[in-house]
């Protein structure tokens, strides 16, 4: 895996990180914002070969952010998840870590069981052997390891993947700002 090409869990971080530093440092955002109308660099030059007819890239569609909020909103109502990823732990010691990971935990999985079907990508048990023949879904399966060669890799499942099969997500009034993840609040 390169730089240029992180896992699935690398696009994670990469993306709250992004999330969070936008939301936090305006420059942050403008640079983010200014990469965004970036036109792409192009690719060095390769040698020339026999031409060969080549589908056109699909078009990117862009995400609404507003469902990314809500999920972020949820996640701070029920886990208190943005406070504990925002706390500085340095002073804090292990157990204390582990007490609040355990609450946050809880919240998370209540939040995720209550708006969402979760299903393994694959059923196979972790460790299992199995066999990918020529057209399975590279969207659903990424190959890790020595990959050379074509189809058929017989391999062994290290992590079975999750998809999402019903997103419950509650409806929203027009009025609403989903950005306001977590309003401030005030004690009188």
């Amino acid at each position: 895996m390169t730089d240029m090409n992180p896992s699935f869990f690398g696009r994670i971080s990469i993306a709250f990180g992004a999330f969070f530093g936008c939301l936090g440092n305006a420059a942050f955002a403008g640079r983010v914002a200014r990469l965004k109308k970036a036109p792409v660099a192009p690719e060095a030059p390769k040698p020339a070969a026999a031409p060969v007819a080549t589908p056109a890239p699909s078009p990117l569609k862009e995400a609404s952010p507003t469902a990314a909020l809500q999920l972020l909103g949820l996640l701070q109502r029920d886990a208190r998840f943005i406070d504990f990823v925002e706390e500085d732990i340095a002073n804090y010691n292990d157990a204390d870590i582990g007490a609040a990971a355990r609450l946050v935990h809880d919240g998370c999985r209540a939040v995720l069981r209550e708006h969402f079907t979760i299903q393994p990508v694959r059923r196979e048990a972790e460790g299992s052997r199995l066999t990918l023949q020529e057209g399975f879904d590279a969207g659903a399966v990424r190959l890790t390891g020595n990959v050379v060669g074509k189809p058929p890799f017989t391999g062994t499942i290290s992590h079975r993947g999750w998809k999402v099969e019903e997103a419950r997500l509650p409806k929203l009034a027009p009025s609403h700002d989903a950005s306001i993840v977590a309003p401030a609040e005030v004690e009188l």
